[in-house]
């Protein structure tokens, strides 16, 4: 049987060292590293992080910007309008990502109650940036 459930399947982040946001996402976000040895010896074009099974990130370095001729006008919208990307997890793991932010000296904002998202109110979000800027909202809403 064919699943034909749309799913979200990766989100692609500019990064200028992909070797140090694949390590700024598993150290302080938690995050595994997927082709990080193929990338750092030239067989993969960038690294991604595990978000879980079926979902990654890309970690795409901002000098490939200019290669991207796929569609007119992407090499100058690069990394633009995206305003954040929002990390769903259960209450332990948001507790957990929250203090590991926190022990790596990463800015995150107040907490947030009850902001809308995908599954209706979230008990508690909060916002931080990785190296490069990308902004990212952590929630949960067990």
């Amino acid at each position: 049987m064919t699943d034909n459930t749309t799913r979200f399947d990766h989100v692609v982040l500019w990064v200028r060292d992909p070797i140090a946001a694949a390590g700024f996402f598993e150290k302080a976000v938690g995050l595994e590293p997927v082709r990080l040895a193929a990338f750092s010896v030239g067989e993969a074009p960038f690294p991604s992080v595990r978000v879980n099974e079926e979902t990654i990130l890309d970690l795409m370095p901002l000098a490939m910007a200019e290669r991207m001729t796929m569609l007119p006008g992407a090499a100058e919208s690069s990394g633009h309008p995206v305003n954040h990307v929002c990390l769903s997890l259960p209450a332990d793991r948001f507790d957990a990502l929250r203090s590991r932010l926190e022990e790596h000296s990463v800015p995150v904002t107040d907490l947030s109650y009850d902001s809308f998202g995908a599954r209706g109110p979230a008990k508690r979000s909060f916002y931080f940036r990785d190296p490069d800027g990308n902004v990212f909202e952590a929630r949960h809403y067990d």
